[in-house]
């Protein structure tokens, strides 16, 4: 009797569904009314920074994708081969599949599956002959397992099957404990997983290579996977055997209750992912009742039918007003989503010891995904980390600084084969994989693009002891490389040699964006080199070819040149926004410090955005950005792009262009195909809007569109300098602030058209 009370409290905590579910908080759950039938398009994401799921809420078949980010196939190459089988650059690898069947197939009611991005929990609730079944899944780092838990309002109501599936060929092997498979991959490395199966009531058998369940009254499954990869040149990548591992953590887990596991976990994320709150308004209550899918169609302007609506406690005729305003539907929250979700797939895909984010996050369901899944570092493996610092996930960048420092090496040897025996300091191709391998194009700005990131670490966090040992040496290293590179014209002027402008014109000496990017490198050097009062003769060399290098130039058609000729073309539309780099991410163009050049990088994005040239009097709008400038990662940069330049209504335009044309139900972006950048760069942008740190100064609403401007606040957010920053605002105006430091003492802020120091208290 006690075990069945227990199971209708957790059914009754499980069943919210519609308005339930949008009250308790609209902007950190995603929920639906039917199963997921497409992987990239509408199955939902968990992870715990390492080891990751995809999950469909199935009713009789209930799918579980699995993925372990290090595995991979390709070998310890430098050679710019791109082969991306079993051998040569490799790529990222799907891992397997869990599959339960169910014995019931007769109809349910009441369906819904939701993901809680604010705890990582994933949800699943039905009714079938009369029975509520719930199914709960997470994955935890603090205990590095997953788990999924299927229960009922009736005793002895789960029977079925659970099988085991390696996707790189391996066999399962059942057994009375749960369900493994381990094997080799072509390139020697080690896999290997386990499901630990547990039950309450009922009996679970060993049937062949699969397991069968008989009238259980709850069914847990524990699941760990791994391989023998290790982030280290010298050991030839390669560790432990991963059953090793696998097994103590198995074991650990084990001896914990379900709820002392969910507690950890939920306690673990919510730690990262509750230290920033960012209201930008309210839904109607009739919009906030309907579910992802149904509110992101409504939001693009895109066809909704009634039987969508039903059963989401909103009547016809309310619908029938959201249909008929579809084409201007505001939904603050579903933007605000956009926010916590690009926090939480970071969050869970990319934590302190394991590897970063690829471009595909972690998830991935596919042999051949699309390019490798690689480290695309021309712009994506940089956006999928530009919010990791001003959103206060400061230790989630952590796996991409220990990628760049395990990367040094082969690139070391890459770089000297490629320029010479005798160049100092390394660069990089532009893909890149786990065992040191450089694919495709060599992107010769990349490591100054990579030094960027380790610069910012310490910006935000002012970590002088991670400076000192691993920030500073990593800077120095490429400004050494920097310095053997550079091409000196007669004049004296610097310039990088045989450059491109991805993904865009010729090789070319002295191209835009290359120019910036090192101009970059060499501030963020006299930076970290000032604050450790150290390499005085070394500034002043840095300096000096800062200060000679090719500067920006404005063309006839008022235009930022992306080349040292003048020939942009005020009709093109390409995606990439390269030689806007030194207005976002980078520092050398902004509204205060240089007006003109500003007002040049507005011509050039306008024309990118299709709105100048022939198009100079066309009204600028999200339908208005067409084509090839419709990506994943586009609108992100872009939206970044102008809220530096100071113009909100067009940075909220690329908000909406984003969730318009490049975001699937599940709110996955898609380049296409599907890729994650996007969803990682959209907060990033989002805090541009709201506060900037770059110029010397925190400015306050820089670029606040008008449908953000009635009333709104955030908390939580970090500015350079160490600062801690809260916000509000009425009207389009700053009603109250707060400003918390590491340290004691004052900071420049402008609220407006006002500058003042304002005095900081410590966080």
């Amino acid at each position: 009797m006690i075990f069945k009370k227990q199971l209708l409290i957790i059914s009754i905590l499980l069943l919210g569904v519609g308005m339930s579910m949008a009250q308790s908080n609209p902007s950190t759950k995603l929920w639906y009314k039917k199963p997921a039938q497409k992987w990239s398009a509408e199955a939902l994401p968990i992870g715990n920074g390492r080891m990751g799921a995809m999950l469909y809420g199935g009713v009789t078949q209930d799918r579980i994708q699995l993925n372990e980010q290090s595995l991979w196939s390709g070998d310890n190459n430098w050679d710019g081969d791109y082969e991306t089988g079993d051998h040569g650059f490799g790529s990222y690898r799907n891992f397997g599949e869990i599959v339960v069947d169910f014995a019931s197939k007769n109809e349910v009611s009441s369906y819904t599956r939701s993901l809680d991005i604010s705890n990582g929990t994933h949800s699943t609730s039905f009714v079938q002959d009369g029975v509520r079944f719930t199914r709960e899944a997470f994955a935890s780092h603090p205990d590095q397992v997953m788990l999924f838990r299927y229960a009922a309002d009736k005793m002895g109501a789960l029977s079925g099957k659970i099988s085991l599936t390696s996707a790189q060929g391996a066999v399962a092997v059942a057994s009375s404990e749960g369900l493994i498979f381990r094997g080799e991959m072509p390139n020697m490395l080690k896999y290997a997983a386990v499901v630990r199966v547990l039950h309450n009531g009922g009996t679970v058998m060993v049937e062949g290579n699969r397991l069968s369940f008989s009238r259980c009254n709850s069914l847990t499954l524990l699941v760990d996977a791994r391989t023998s990869y290790k982030p280290d040149f010298k050991s030839d990548w390669r560790g432990r055997d991963p059953m090793e591992l696998i097994g103590i953590e198995i074991a650990k887990a084990q001896r914990k209750t379900f709820d002392a596991l969910r507690k950890n976990h939920i306690k673990d994320l919510t730690a990262l992912l509750g230290r920033v709150k960012f209201d930008i308004g309210t839904a109607s209550s009739d919009l906030l009742s309907l579910p992802t899918d149904v509110r992101l169609k409504l939001y693009a302007g895109k066809e909704v039918l009634a039987e969508e609506a039903k059963g989401c406690n909103i009547d016809s005729r309310a619908f029938d007003k959201l249909i008929s305003q579809r084409k201007v539907t505001n939904d603050p929250d579903l933007e605000e989503t956009m926010f916590y979700y690009g926090r939480y797939l970071l969050a869970s895909s990319s934590r302190p010891g394991g590897l970063p984010a690829n471009l595909q996050g972690l998830w991935n369901n596919s042999n051949t995904p699309a390019w490798a899944s690689d480290y695309h570092n021309n712009i994506n493996i940089q956006m999928n980390y530009w919010a990791a610092e001003s959103t206060n996930l400061s230790e989630c960048q952590q796996p991409l600084i220990d990628f760049i420092i395990a990367a040094q090496e082969p690139c070391r040897i890459a770089t000297r084969k490629a320029f010479g025996d005798s160049i100092r300091g390394w660069t990089a191709r532009t893909s890149q994989s786990i065992f040191g391998g450089n694919g495709w194009e060599w992107n010769i700005p990349a490591s100054a693009w990579y030094a960027q990131h380790v610069y910012e670490h310490w910006a935000f966090t002012q970590d002088m002891d991670y400076l000192r040992k691993t920030g500073y040496p990593i800077i120095k290293e490429i400004c050494e490389f920097w310095e053997d590179h550079l091409k000196k014209l007669p004049d004296g002027t610097l310039v990088v040699p045989n450059g491109w402008s991805p993904e865009h014109g010729p090789h070319e000496d002295g191209v835009m964006m290359d120019q910036q990017i090192v101009w970059d490198l060499f501030q963020n050097y006299l930076d970290v080199a000032k604050a450790l009062n150290t390499d005085a003769d070394y500034q002043k060399k840095v300096a000096d070819m800062q200060a000679h290098l090719a500067p920006n130039k404005i063309g006839k058609w008022g235009q930022l040149q992306e080349w040292q000729v003048d020939r942009d073309d005020p009709d093109d539309q390409h995606r990439h926004t390269s030689h806007l780099f030194a207005v976002y991410p980078g520092r050398q163009i902004s509204k205060t410090q240089t007006p003109e050049l500003a007002e040049a990088a507005i011509i050039s994005l306008r024309s990118r955005s299709g709105n100048y040239g022939k198009n100079t009097n066309t009204p600028f709008t999200v339908e208005s950005t067409v084509g090839d400038s419709r990506r994943s990662w586009t609108w992100p940069w872009r939206c970044a792009l102008w809220a530096r330049l100071g113009e909100g209504e067009r940075a909220a335009i690329m908000i909406r262009g984003l969730l318009t044309y490049n975001t699937l139900p599940n709110l996955f972006c898609n380049h296409p195909p599907f890729q994650l950048d996007g969803n990682f760069g959209i907060p990033a942008a989002m805090v541009e809007m709201v506060m900037q740190s770059h110029a010397g100064e925190i400015q306050l609403l820089p670029a606040l569109p008008k449908e953000w401007a009635a009333k709104g606040s955030f908390t939580g957010l970090r500015a350079r300098g160490g600062y801690v920053v809260d916000c509000a605002w009425q009207d389009g105006k700053v009603t109250s602030y707060k400003i918390r430091g590491v340290r004691p003492g004052k900071v420049t802020v402008r609220i407006g058209g006002e500058v003042k120091d304002v005095a900081v208290g410590v966080i």
